[in-house]
């Protein structure tokens, strides 16, 4: 598999993203329209934040010796286009015209594979906890810059995890405020 090229080189690597490529993403099926964006959340080790852990699982290199929460996450092959930080800073994994190991089983809209034409946002949070303005503000943001280049990722498209693979996922949770960041989004676009 080969590395993305850099960041300079991509109109799909976002500018006010910290670039840092994961070896976790490949190539989207043909012809397909990219036009689904989803919300997700993560912390390492649940509710702890600020620490390098979600970095080193989306880079490949995460020690799961480090935690006894980790355990589970040996050999786990995952990755995100973008994760934002408590603190609003974001970095970018995977270009977005390539697809990033996020959403695992997942169907919306009758289509599975959400993977296929979605593109992946990580907060760093719990399914339980509050986001900070810095991160709905990184957010509202990204999404904006995101829906400008695919314009097929409509308001109505952007979901939670938890809406495209109910039952088995719930984050980004009952701490996300859907009304502050669609609001929000709302005024980035006019």
């Amino acid at each position: 598999m080969t590395q993305p090229q850099s960041s300079s080189d991509r109109h799909d690597i976002l500018t006010d993203a910290v670039f840092k490529p994961s070896k976790f993403f490949n190539t989207r099926p043909d012809n397909i329209d990219i036009d689904l964006l989803v919300i997700h959340c993560i912390s390492l080790p649940e509710g702890e934040y600020g620490l390098p852990y979600i970095e080193d699982l989306f880079l490949g290199c995460l020690d799961c010796n480090q935690h006894a929460s980790f355990a589970d996450l040996v050999g786990l092959e995952v990755s995100a286009h973008f994760f934002i930080k408590r603190n609003g800073e974001i970095i970018q994994f995977v270009p977005m015209d390539l697809r990033a190991w996020h959403a695992g089983v997942s169907k919306f809209d009758g289509r599975s594979n959400c993977n296929d034409f979605s593109i992946g946002i990580e907060l760093e949070g719990t399914d339980k906890s509050e986001f900070t303005q810095l991160q709905y503000q990184a957010l509202v943001k990204t999404t904006g810059q995101i829906m400008r280049l695919y314009p097929k990722i409509t308001p109505e498209r952007i979901v939670g995890h938890s809406d495209i693979a109910p039952g088995r996922k719930t984050d980004p949770g009952i701490g996300f405020n859907w009304g502050h960041y669609k609001q929000q989004l709302a005024k980035e676009l006019l």
